[in-house]
């Protein structure tokens, strides 16, 4: 019985309305598929977010909801009644629209994502936490921990007489070799 009201029901559709239907289906099964996904972190890898990239409207993100939005808009159209004209015209400006609202948020979001360029030369002068022993005299690389754009733990030397030990407080005084701290002993 449902079979032959949903074949009556198609075959009164116009060909407006059944090409709506066809391009709504699938994007709306789409559209969910991408949305969970998305709530689970699964498109972690799209590259919407990389901080490198402007501005991007088209991506497939953006053309399922397109379409998405585009059919249902049509569908909402042609059930109240709209012209063919206004349907497509309306649902166009829907699909265009959550287009550029999706565009923008994923442009502003790769906004929020900090830049990981640690500059080695901003620890000079802040004290640090010896993590590995330090050997004297520069006789070896021992280890530090700095709060410096969240907590670093870099390379370290010494030119004091004695070894600096683990949980030693030290002074950064210079930086050798661009990778590598020259330490004090507080």
């Amino acid at each position: 019985m449902i079979l032959l009201d949903v074949s009556s029901w198609w075959l009164d559709l116009t060909t407006l309305g059944k090409t709506l239907w066809v391009i709504t289906i699938p994007f709306s099964v789409l559209f969910l598929f991408q949305s969970i996904l998305t709530f689970f972190g699964g498109d972690a890898d799209d590259g919407d977010l990389d901080s490198d990239i402007e501005f991007q409207f088209l991506t497939i993100k953006n053309l399922i909801s397109f379409f998405t939005m585009f059919g249902w808009t049509g569908i909402m159209g042609l059930n109240s009644g709209w012209s063919t004209t206004v349907t497509i015209l309306v649902a166009l400006a829907a699909g265009l629209s959550i287009m550029f609202v999706m565009a923008y948020i994923a442009y502003s979001m790769s906004k929020l994502v900090e830049k990981g360029n640690f500059n080695i030369s901003s620890t000079i002068n802040k004290t640090a936490t010896v993590y590995l022993s330090i050997p004297s005299n520069r006789s070896a690389l021992g280890k530090i921990q700095v709060k410096a754009q969240g907590y670093q733990t870099l390379d370290a030397l010494t030119d004091d007489a004695s070894e600096l030990s683990t949980g030693s407080i030290v002074k950064i005084v210079d930086v050798i070799d661009d990778d590598i701290l020259l330490v004090t002993k507080l």
